[in-house]
């Protein structure tokens, strides 16, 4: 059994289609994360499996109920929002276990549940403080809290760690994930944050525009993109997209980029290739460097532009008219018009078609 299912699932205002067609899976157990950019629908998609929004048409269910009609408080779910919503006027522990004393919960059991949450996210001294007495992490972890008291069949979080500063938000995903790991426990998580997703999820969601481009795990997605915009919103810096043709030499296929012809016996195509096709070659930039792979191709090649970063460096080269990123070692002596000699790791590739954009 799911634990969500989407069924056929559209959302309109007016003639805007904001949720086109979504059919989607989430096991129990499992961390979702919907990933894209502004717009993509990704937040409304999960305010509509919460019920905070009605669906135009299709079904959500979950567990084995059919919640489309359902009002919010009646389908076991929680919900952590990025602006805390924290009662201003309240302790920590009257915000964490408020969703209990409305629901008539005993006050002894309010009090040993927000006890052993507070434990858990490490904010048992701050029960007797008012939210204005919070450091942001703070805040979320009591929002967290007040979600973790309720035990219900899914969590879900709209963009938590949004308003954190960077270190703060990266402190947060490895206690999420640890919370996660801990409690077994059905997420479904919004962001717009690659990374975010990555270290999170064990599924993936990217959206875009309405409709779902692709489903997997972070490994699936950043190493196999399904079309050139999940390869290019996936991975820092951008995956480079090469345009070639494809041609035959004997039983072996290349991409022909200008004279040079880049091997693909390590590839393997979706489709039968063919002679001729316009294609789009993308590698992401740790695929390009010094280090000798099995299935190189090697090109020689002038320094454009770098930058160091402290641990890497970033460098930009002309290959036959197009740029080429690749990401070097930190200790490579790198000079503007410098050449050098760069290993393509080929086993790390994806073919799209130039046309129509879809992983070939």
């Amino acid at each position: 059994m799911h634990a969500v299912e989407v069924k056929s699932l559209y959302k309109t205002f007016g003639k805007n289609v904001i949720l086109n067609n979504i059919d989607l899976e989430m096991e129990a157990g499992g961390f979702t994360v919907l990933l894209g950019p502004s717009g993509c629908g990704k937040s409304t998609l999960l305010r509509l499996i919460a019920g905070l929004e009605d669906v135009s048409s299709g079904a959500v269910h979950i567990g084995d109920r059919d919640v489309t009609l359902e009002d919010p408080k009646d389908r076991d779910i929680a919900m952590v929002f990025q602006s805390y919503a924290l009662f201003p006027h309240m302790t920590v522990e009257e915000n964490i276990g408020f969703g209990m004393k409305i629901n008539g919960v005993q006050k002894e059991v309010i009090q040993e549940r927000v006890q052993h949450v507070a434990e858990m996210l490490q904010i048992e001294k701050l029960l007797d403080r008012t939210p204005a007495q919070l450091s942001g992490g703070q805040r979320q972890r009591v929002a967290i809290g007040r979600a973790l008291v309720r035990k219900p069949k899914v969590f879900l979080f709209d963009e938590p760690l949004s308003n954190l500063d960077a270190k703060l938000r990266a402190e947060m995903r490895l206690e999420l994930k640890k919370l996660h790991d801990k409690l077994k426990s059905t997420i479904v998580y919004v962001t717009h944050d690659q990374i975010e997703a990555m270290t999170l999820a064990t599924q993936i969601v990217l959206l875009y525009k309405g409709v779902i481009q692709q489903v997997g795990t972070p490994k699936q997605i950043y190493n196999q993109p399904q079309n050139v915009f999940v390869a290019k919103f996936v991975g820092s810096p951008q995956i480079n997209l090469l345009t070639g043709t494809l041609t035959r030499r004997g039983a072996s296929w290349f991409c022909a980029i200008g004279q040079q012809l880049l091997p693909l016996d390590s590839y393997l195509f979706n489709q039968e290739p063919t002679e001729g096709r316009k294609i789009l070659l993308g590698i992401r930039p740790e695929h390009i460097n010094h280090h000798v792979h099995q299935s190189d191709f090697i090109a020689s090649l002038p320094v454009a532009a770098f930058e160091m970063t402290g641990s890497e460096v970033l460098a930009e080269f002309e290959f036959n008219g197009q740029p080429l990123r690749a990401k070097l070692d930190a200790q490579v002596e790198m000079r503007n018009g410098d050449v050098h000699e760069l290993h393509f790791d080929m086993r790390n590739i994806s073919l799209f078609c130039a046309a129509t954009e879809i992983r070939i």
